[in-house]
């Protein structure tokens, strides 16, 4: 419903404050820069170091804005955003955390699916469901397959090193708990159950989830026993629930609701818990916790009451951006037909340059797996932006044939599409680490199930296995 009054102010608005965020992508790798001022551009003395996800995480809004406004730019340059982080992968298709913008050198290699990274694989997914355009499939399901095999330590995720998939960090980190939730996205629903039952087993413990939890000890990681209201956990708890309509996601809602009303409580809103141990608050509150953690928890229970919300039932299905806003996939903004006309590109099928065959490692994927973890297939749209009712799908190559995957590479800036910039590796330190899901391994995930063990909740394996009661010690209030 349009407002009579209203004339595309916000957009005239939204316009030119892309424009002056446009300088920070003059790199050349095209990764942006981590700020810019708005009224003079980059300041010399800028950092050019910036994080995988603060440079990958910009092609809904942008993209929505360029075909808004039928300006490409936007579009363009978070685009070439993303193509600078990818080519820049490791023979193992990971990412790192911070990459200089200038150099594509990784100042950090420690890939994982947390702080620093976690909403470029979630922008990559998300961009091929608003858009359609498959060339960010192709990325998601290359990311998402390495993930699955050299991160994966079931149910938990590790960080290792993006060169040798060496385990150089067993923390469970609380921003991996979006990760539940992706994976329903992406039609991937049993890892999505078990994991999301170790995370929450986590927090029944503490009656919070601390920003860092050790997979080594199961404590608290020492620096990180803060919870700042984040939204990770209730955000996967509403899709597995859309997804399966299990009721024990409910159960989890009830939890958290719990939690956040009897310990997180204060005078004017909710309080950041400075330490999940002793539940102590702080006088802070962060946006997020009113844009994404409130939302997703009453998305969950109106979901369980008969939805009669404009999400579940509008005329349109939206996407949510990283920060919990609806994206309405509009037919000005999602139609593959105008994608194509909007970038006046040659349409071609799939199959053409555009697609690449992905880097393949010595062994084969059937032969090998790292950290516990096989290669997670039936990523195929069918299994994605549907009604979210859970079906296996048998391969991940189902993919629209002749869609046109927009302007290429090639055909804006002159040059070919971006390769993987491998980097000569230190062959020493790759063979130390050449037994990497060894005793490091077995400390992260021998004793896995006694943070869930003693909790009614719980993936369908782990009940049947512990078929034990609910010992959790009470919650400190």
């Amino acid at each position: 419903m349009r407002v009579p009054s209203y004339d595309n102010q916000l957009l005239h608005l939204a316009e030119d404050l892309a424009y002056r965020m446009l300088p920070a992508f003059d790199t050349p790798t095209g990764i942006p820069f981590g700020s810019v001022n708005l009224l003079y551009g980059v300041d010399e003395n800028e950092s050019k170091i910036t994080s995988t996800a603060g440079g990958g995480t910009l092609t809904l809004e942008f993209g929505i804005l360029s075909r808004l406004t039928n300006n490409p730019v936007f579009e363009q340059v978070t685009k070439n955003a993303v193509r600078g982080l990818w080519a820049y992968r490791s023979k193992l298709n990971l990412v790192g955390a911070h990459i200089n913008v200038f150099t594509g050198e990784w100042t950090q290699k420690d890939a994982g699916i947390g702080t620093s990274i976690d909403s470029f694989y979630e922008y990559l997914l998300k961009a091929f469901l608003l858009f359609g355009d498959e060339e960010y499939l192709f990325m998601f399901q290359e990311a998402y397959r390495a993930a699955m095999r050299y991160l994966f330590t079931d149910p938990w995720y590790v960080e290792v090193n993006m060169d040798s998939a060496a385990i150089v960090w067993p923390l469970f980190n609380s921003l991996q708990a979006f990760w539940p939730g992706l994976q329903v996205l992406a039609g991937d629903i049993d890892p999505a159950i078990r994991t999301h039952a170790a995370f929450f087993g986590v927090w029944k413990r503490y009656g919070f989830t601390p920003e860092g939890f050790n997979l080594a000890t199961l404590s608290v990681q020492h620096g990180q026993k803060s919870y700042p209201l984040r939204p990770e956990l209730a955000e996967s708890t509403y899709w597995l629930y859309k997804a399966t309509r299990d009721p024990r996601y409910l159960d989890v809602g009830r939890d958290i609701v719990t939690s956040l009303q009897y310990g997180a409580r204060c005078p004017c809103g909710y309080c950041h818990i400075t330490d999940v141990e002793n539940h102590k608050q702080e006088d802070h509150m962060e946006s997020f916790f009113l844009a994404e953690t409130v939302k997703y928890l009453w998305l969950l229970f109106d979901l369980a009451v008969g939805p009669d919300n404009l999400v579940e039932n509008g005329p349109y299905k939206y996407i949510f951006s990283t920060e919990g806003h609806l994206l309405p996939a509009t037919p000005q903004v999602a139609l593959l037909h105008e994608h194509c006309s909007y970038y006046g590109a040659y349409c071609t099928s799939y199959n053409s340059s555009l697609r690449q065959e992905p880097y393949s490692p010595d062994d084969s994927e059937g032969s090998h797996q790292a950290n516990g973890s096989g290669v997670h297939k039936g990523l195929g749209p069918d299994a994605l932006l549907s009604s979210l009712t859970y079906k296996k799908t048998s391969s991940g190559s189902a993919l629209v044939k002749g869609v046109c995957p927009g302007l290429t590479h090639g055909q804006k800036f002159g040059i070919s599409y971006v390769e993987p910039q491998y980097k000569t590796q230190d062959t020493s330190s790759t063979k130390q680490q050449a037994d990497y899901p060894g005793n490091t391994e077995m400390a992260v995930s021998s004793d896995v199930n006694s943070v869930t063990e003693n909790d009614n909740y719980s993936s369908g394996e782990q009940s049947s296995e512990n078929g034990k009661s609910d010992q959790s010690p009470p919650r400190q209030e």
